[in-house]
C-alpha cells in the first residue's frame, strides 16, 4: 500500500476554481491516468483521502470516481477501492451498438464514418508500419482464412485485422478508436454473412481485399493504401444495399 506522501506526488493538477469541483478532480486523476503515474489495475486512494487532497468534500470525490467510472477509466465495486483501467475504446463500442442496432441507416451512416476514418489510419499505417500492426494484420489474414463459411470466427477475425491496421500507426489513440469502433465492424461483418448468395468464392474475396490492404501498408505504399481500404468500403456499402433491399429499409 502506497504511503499518503507518495500518493500525494500522483496528482499534479489541482482545481482551478471552486466551480465544478467534481471536474477538476476527475481530470486531475485522468491526467494521472494518460501520464502512467497511475497504472491499470492499481487502486486510486480511497474517497476520504481523494477529498483531504483536494480540499473537497466526499460527495464530492464520490462524484468524480462516478465520472470516471462512466468513461471507462476506473471501476468500481461496492465495498471495495477503486481501480485504474486499461485505456480502451469500451465506452465508444457501447454507444456505437446502440446506434447501429436501431436503423440500417444507422449502420450505414456508421460504415461512411469508418471509410473516412481508416483511408486515413492506413495512410499512416503505410508511413509508419509499426511491426505490433503487422503482425497482428498477418494472424488475422490466417485466421479469416480459416474462418471461411464460420460466420462467428470469420467476424472476430476481421475485427482483429483492422485493430492491427490501427496498431500499425503505432498512435494508442488511434487504437483506441478503432477499438471503440469494434461494434460497428461486427454488424457489417455479420451483413455480408447474413447474404444468402454468399459463395465460398465470396468469402475468400473479403479475404483477398484484406490482404491487399496489409500488402500495400507492408509496402509503404500510402496511395496504393487509400486505394485498397476504399475498394474495401466500397465492397461492404454493396451487401449493406443488398440487405436493405431484402429487409424493405430505404437506403439513405
Amino acid at each position: 500500500m502506497a504511503t499518503e506522501a507518495a500518493r500525494k506526488s500522483i496528482f499534479a493538477v489541482k482545481p482551478a476554481s471552486p466551480s465544478r469541483l467534481a471536474d477538476g478532480v476527475s481530470d486531475a486523476i485522468a491526467a494521472a491516468l494518460f501520464d502512467g503515474r497511475i497504472a491499470p489495475g492499481e487502486a486510486l486512494p480511497p474517497e476520504g483521502e481523494i477529498a483531504r487532497e483536494f480540499g473537497v468534500s466526499k460527495p464530492i470525490a464520490r462524484e468524480a470516481l462516478r465520472q470516471l467510472t462512466s468513461a471507462g477509466l476506473v471501476s468500481t465495486q461496492q465495498g471495495k477501492v477503486a481501480r485504474a483501467k486499461a485505456l480502451s475504446g469500451e465506452p465508444m463500442d457501447r454507444i456505437y451498438a446502440y446506434a447501429v442496432r436501431s436503423s440500417l441507416t444507422r449502420l450505414q451512416e456508421a460504415n461512411e464514418m469508418r471509410r473516412v476514418i481508416e483511408v486515413g489510419i492506413a495512410r499512416l499505417a503505410a508511413e509508419r508500419r509499426d511491426p505490433r500492426g503487422l503482425d497482428l494484420m498477418r494472424q488475422a489474414l490466417l485466421d479469416m482464412r480459416a474462418g471461411i463459411g464460420k460466420p462467428g470466427d470469420f467476424t472476430q477475425a476481421d475485427i482483429m485485422f483492422h485493430l492491427g491496421l490501427a496498431t500499425a500507426t503505432g498512435n494508442s489513440m488511434i487504437r483506441i478508436q478503432m477499438e471503440g469502433m469494434r461494434s460497428v465492424q461486427r454488424e457489417v461483418s455479420e451483413l455480408f454473412s447474413r447474404r444468402s448468395n454468399r459463395t465460398e468464392a465470396d468469402w475468400r474475396a473479403t479475404v483477398e481485399r484484406h490482404q491487399a490492404i496489409h500488402d500495400a501498408i507492408a509496402a509503404g505504399d500510402t496511395d496504393l493504401a487509400d486505394r485498397r481500404v476504399h475498394e474495401h468500403f466500397d465492397a461492404a456499402d454493396i451487401a449493406s444495399f443488398e440487405v436493405a433491399d431484402k429487409l424493405g429499409e430505404p437506403s439513405p
